[in-house]
């Protein structure tokens, strides 16, 4: 019996609900600066000074961040041409999300005193790398599921849900499980499930429940979502994949819009994914906020995350998407001038009296417009890709798209990381992001609308 293409849909949008913790809990709000804190403590317990000790963690984030960029970046163009070439997505996004389900629960071997840290790091970036392989070959699916016109509403639905998911699953973190300095979660409890908040395992618990998360919400995925059985075709060879491969990027290069959007997004893609992996980090290092209060300003962004991106998939149905696009890069601008800006002592330069939580509520601010911009900002570039995309060739173009945001993955954590060398400032690290995104919207001037479609 066939899947009516309702559930269809309602499969595809739920590979953004399973995967959004990986991001949310991991990459942003509960491990990164959990992460940060211990590498932190364990260099300052080496010798380090304290303002070297949290620039050296940030950079040590920063470089494994790298390091999977690239990866991604290389890979993702093959994998989608593989994917084409054989008609088939399911079975590498199954083995993909495994991977990362299992990298995921390992997170909870990281200790408070630094054991298995370069471990832990080395696995919760191999489970990213995983996981957003996954997550791109998903996205190949969105072209089937609507119009060209649609497609920007289901996109932008499928944002919002996957951020609800974060929202709900932040929720259930912080509720019952990370604890603050005291040992107690944001309502006071112990963590659940007799955890020994002395081990910080009610924090460390987020790595098993991204991971228990993650596949018990693949479920409608697997039921729902099948291939197109017209796109079946044999197993390919790997110099025709590659043939394949090449020809398209050559397609690629002589389509000017084309061209100008994979650009555009190469950088201002870069630049958002460096707010949103050092957001919670900045938190840390710079306004000394601990675990509860990084995630009350997680959920802060998820909430704004889930209903402007809704509320963008609908902007998008109506203007198109790349009005949408370039608004949302203006606020990631703004935020990227305040981070740069704002210490816990001053703000462009004027002293704040001893105390002030003037920082922390402009920091609320930025946190949801980093959620709310920045989930309307990826929605609508999805959108914007499916008109530019090959609909024999789904995967394919969609490999190129997230080579286009990871194919200089390596360059805003390189330029964070050598900015905050030469500086030893955790703000001024920030300064190439807001070039990042500056570059990115001048290209996207040169962006057709209407995609390859008015050729």
């Amino acid at each position: 019996m066939g899947t009516s293409p309702r559930k269809r849909i309602w499969g595809w949008m739920f590979f953004d609900w399973a995967q959004q913790p990986y991001a949310t809990l991991g990459l942003t709000f509960i491990f990164a600066p959990y992460f940060a804190a211990v590498a932190t403590d364990m260099l300052i317990a080496q010798g380090s000074a304290v303002d070297d000790a949290k620039v050296e963690a940030q950079t040590l984030w920063s470089s494994a961040q790298t390091v999977a960029g690239l990866i991604i970046a290389f890979s993702a163009p093959f994998l989608g041409a593989w994917a084409d070439a054989s008609g088939r997505k399911r079975p590498w996004i199954l083995v993909f999300t495994a991977l990362a389900v299992a990298c995921a629960a390992s997170l909870w071997m990281l200790m408070p005193d630094g054991s298995n840290l370069m471990l832990a790091l080395a696995l919760f970036w191999l489970g990213f790398v995983c996981s957003e392989v996954a997550f791109n070959l998903n996205n190949a699916f969105l072209p089937e599921l609507g119009t060209p016109e649609e497609v920007g509403r289901i996109s932008g639905g499928a944002t919002a849900f996957g951020y609800w998911g974060g929202v709900v699953a932040l929720f259930l973190m912080l509720l019952f499980f990370a604890e603050n300095e005291s040992g107690k979660t944001l309502i006071a409890l112990a963590p659940a499930f007799g955890l020994d908040p002395e081990t910080r395992e009610g924090t460390r618990f987020v790595g098993p429940f991204i991971a228990l998360w993650f596949a018990v919400f693949l479920i409608p995925f697997i039921l729902w979502t099948r291939e197109n059985p017209a796109l079946d075709r044999a197993r390919p060879k790997f110099g025709a994949v590659l043939g394949g491969l090449w020809a398209s990027i050559r397609r690629v290069s002589v389509q000017p819009s084309t061209r100008a959007f994979l650009l555009s997004s190469l950088f201002y893609r870069d630049a958002l994914t460096a707010l949103y992996a050092y957001g919670g980090i900045y938190a840390r290092q710079v306004l000394d906020w601990e675990t509860i209060q990084i995630g009350v300003f997680g959920i802060i962004a998820a909430v704004a995350a889930a209903v402007i991106s809704w509320i963008g998939g609908i902007a998008d149905h109506k203007l198109g998407p790349k009005p949408v696009i370039a608004f949302c890069i203006w606020a990631m601008i703004g935020v990227g001038a305040i981070i740069v800006g704002m210490s816990r002592e001053q703000i462009f330069g004027i002293p704040l009296a001893e105390g002030s939580t003037l920082p922390d509520t402009l920091f609320y601010i930025c946190g949801a417009a980093i959620g709310g911009a920045g989930g309307a900002l990826y929605s609508a570039s999805r959108s914007m890709m499916v008109r530019h995309t090959d609909p024999h060739n789904p995967a394919e173009a969609f490999g190129l798209f997230a080579f286009a945001g990871k194919a200089t993955a390596f360059l805003a954590p390189a330029l964070i990381t050598a900015f905050g060398i030469l500086t030893n400032s955790n703000q001024l690290a920030f300064l190439p992001v807001i070039l990042l995104f500056l570059v990115g919207l001048f290209l996207l001037r040169y962006v057709h609308p209407d995609g390859a479609r008015a050729a």
